[in-house]
């Protein structure tokens, strides 16, 4: 039979190695060169937003309209009005440094022993964290020198500083901490240092050549800051995956007696093939984020896209190059204690003689776990975290923000109403603003302060609008309503453009466009996911069986992640607290992601039991065989990605802990309840009718999942067998 193309590709590079190999480095170099010259693009403020938000934040950018960074320096005095002092020497320090404007008179609170100091900072608003730290100086300087009082700084460029400073370094932390465990981890299950090396090293090139091209790529479309974050988390994980199966079915069959040459083809027409066909899911996967229409998941499926392409490229061409280079130096490095013989899927063994003995009784059991883990997913709630949420309890800036909320509680959101028009001077306008101005504060649902500024230039009219309730609560999302719906079409909608933004506006037509999106993401996912099962295994029952398990590892997922940070369930075991809220990015980038990456698993083990159904194994041998064969790489690939994702779980930053605690416990879930539990115990169930196939679908082509081995060279000595679970 005809090989597959992994089978030639990975023959192709065996004969020509020293081609794949500097062919490899030469792209990998050129990539990082010409990425690093263009440099990344990010995006611009309005485009991480969607709606009418995003369209006044674009015409305001475009006529360089830009707010002032807004600092606050909250004063607490032990007695009634004892903050006059230390008020008047943070103002003086301020002032010296020459970096603050618009100061005004200290706001007393409620409390006579509070105070609020307002200003504003000169220059960009852009570069202001980067200018900040003077003024920051100043108010800790005077803190020092006056007793009895509490002094603590909030504001615009102070808390864009801590995000800029924090977040660099915590991944700077996760990326010097994820590499070393997954070498770790892969010397664990090797035995062998150079075999352990090799798939972090590939996986590493991987990431650099898609980093660079992701740099390219941004002129075109520009890409969210976190993007090279998110593509080093999954370039790591599949990067490493996919090398692991390819090496371990390349070590497995040296160890069955192959011959070098024999062992490589092998492990290219079956793990090779599994690879392509799991990278294409992932892929696909990815792919479906194009259809939520926001720029920032766009830019999150390019960065995953070039990063598991390249990944899954190299795997099926310079990794088996390498191999066919190195040769039995693989084992260079051996730890003795590690690289003992071990029986096949010893444990994974032990756990499937029950499993495939009472099928039913574990299919219900399983499934019923992962049903009871997704429940508090029927509750969860989505919101654009703030920056309380968002920011460790215990950090200075949140401690300053909190102590600054207790102090001025209860203040407005603005919504800033920007108005267009040929001539915004007109009479016609002026009246239609004042129309507004008279409607909205007859409507009750809007606070006292409306002003409004006139930029003649550019002929734009910003109107601010303070909205009840606490900012984000229903009151303030139907005073946004109203203001939207009623008082802009019966006043101004008829003689200008009006668009709302402000950060509640922000919030509501984000998450709208997510809802908006979600669905048609989810059908793309699940339905070109089907296409890919049906196609590879030639079977109905697969590819419907693939997609209910993998909603399930899904939901499982879900549900932990609302348990644990909208409820507080086990929060405190991860250094977290409940914060009543899901990030609203995160729900549609963890389904694509949990989405391909399962595939690997499932297409990695029904790969091998097919492969012995296809030898005329029986269904119930088959699924043991094929369980027990991949064990050990499952486990191993499962422990990497979930100390990978769990690493990313350690990140300051609210919505990094949720994502790699929901993707660390999916893949976890996965790797264990649903691959060696349920997925067994359905396949035993369903027997022959696995590989049902209706008659109208023959057309189908056929896949062979026959390995095509030569039988064994006798004079060949076998190399010991790699430790596996």
């Amino acid at each position: 039979m005809k090989d597959n193309l992994a089978a030639r590709l990975g023959g192709w590079s065996t004969r020509h190695r020293a081609t794949a190999i500097i062919g490899w480095l030469l792209f990998v170099v050129a990539a990082a060169a010409i990425g690093g010259m263009l440099g990344q693009q990010s995006m611009k403020p309005y485009e991480q937003g969607a709606g009418d938000s995003a369209a006044a934040q674009r015409i305001l950018a475009d006529a360089g309209i830009t707010s002032p960074a807004g600092e606050l320096v909250l004063v607490h005095s032990t007695t009634p009005n004892g903050w006059h002092q230390g008020a008047a020497a943070v103002t003086t320090a301020v002032r010296a440094t020459g970096l603050a404007k618009n100061f005004q008179a200290p706001l007393a609170g409620k409390d006579p022993r509070d105070a609020l100091i307002q200003f504003d900072m000169v220059g960009d608003p852009d570069t202001a964290p980067d200018r900040v730290q003077p003024i920051l100086d100043a108010v800790n300087h005077t803190k020092a020198t006056q007793p009895g009082l509490t002094i603590a700084e909030f504001g615009d460029a102070s808390a864009n500083k801590w995000f800029n400073d924090t977040v660099g370094g915590d991944f700077g932390h996760a990326e010097w901490t994820a590499v070393p465990l997954a070498i770790g981890i892969l010397v664990v299950a090797f035995g062998a240092l150079l075999a352990a090396v090799l798939p972090v090293l590939l996986a590493l090139t991987a990431f650099i050549a898609a980093n660079g091209l992701l740099a390219v790529a941004s002129h075109a479309m520009h890409v969210d800051n976190n993007a090279n974050s998110v593509m080093l988390l999954i370039g790591l994980a599949v990067g490493v995956d996919y090398c692991l199966f390819y090496l371990r079915r390349e070590r497995d069959e040296r160890a069955a007696g192959h011959d070098r040459a024999t062992a490589l083809r092998i492990a290219a027409a079956t793990s090779g093939r599994s690879v392509l066909i799991s990278g294409l899911t992932v892929l696909v996967a990815m792919a479906g984020m194009f259809f939520s229409g926001l720029l920032l998941f766009k830019g999150f499926a390019v960065a995953t896209i070039l990063v598991v392409l390249i990944a899954m490229v190299g795997s099926v061409t310079v990794l088996p190059a390498l191999l066919s280079w190195v040769g039995d130096r693989i084992e260079f490095g051996r730890i003795p204690l590690l690289n003992r013989r071990r029986a096949a899927g010893r444990v994974s063994g032990k756990v499937l003689r029950p499993v495939l003995a009472k099928p039913g009784i574990f299919a219900v059991v399983a499934a019923g776990v992962l049903v009871a883990l997704a429940i508090p997913a029927l509750g969860m709630h989505t919101e654009k975290l703030s920056i309380d949420k968002q920011v460790p309890t215990n950090v200075p800036l949140a401690v300053a923000y909190q102590q600054i909320s207790a102090a001025f509680p209860g203040s407005p959101s603005l919504a800033d109403v920007v108005v267009t028009a040929p001539d915004i001077t007109s009479p016609r306008i002026k009246a239609a603003i004042t129309d507004f101005t008279t409607v909205a504060t007859r409507t009750g649902e809007f606070g006292p302060s409306i002003t409004s500024t006139v930029d003649h230039k550019h002929n734009i009219a910003q109107v601010y609008v303070a909205l009840q309730g606490n900012g984000s609560d229903a009151t303030s999302i139907h005073g946004l309503s109203t203001l939207r719906d009623n008082v802009i079409p019966a006043t101004i909608g008829h003689v200008a453009t009006a668009y709302v933004t402000g950060q509640l506006a922000f919030s509501v037509d984000f998450n709208t466009a997510l809802r908006d999106g979600i669905v048609p993401v989810f059908l793309f996912v699940m339905g070109v996911t089907f296409l890919l099962m049906l196609v590879s295994f030639r079977s109905l029952t697969v590819a419907v069986t693939s997609i209910l398990l993998n909603l399930l590892s899904v939901g499982a997922a879900y549900g932990v992640m609302v348990a644990v940070f909208q409820h507080g369930i086990g929060a405190s075991l991860i250094g977290t607290h409940a914060v009543g809220a899901i990030e609203s990015w995160l729900p549609m980038f963890v389904f694509v992601v949990l989405f391909g990456l399962s595939m690997d698993y499932h297409v990695f083990v029904v790969s091998r039991i097919k492969e012995a159904v296809d030898r005329g194994v029986p269904t119930k041998d088959a699924v043991a065989h094929g369980v027990k064969a991949t064990a050990g790489a499952v486990t191993s690939a499962a422990v990497i990605m979930v100390a990978v994702f769990a690493v990313f779980g350690t990140l300051s930053l609210q919505d990094f802990k949720q994502l790699g605690v929901g993707l660390a416990v999916a893949i976890l879930l996965d790797a264990t309840l649903v691959r060696v539990v349920l997925l067994p115990s359905v396949m035993q169930l369903l027997g022959k009718r696995n590989w049902y196939l209706p008659r109208w679908l023959n057309w189908l082509p056929t896949m062979s999942h026959k390995d095509h081995a030569q039988p064994p060279v006798a004079a060949e000595p076998k190399v010991p067998v790699l430790a596996r679970n």
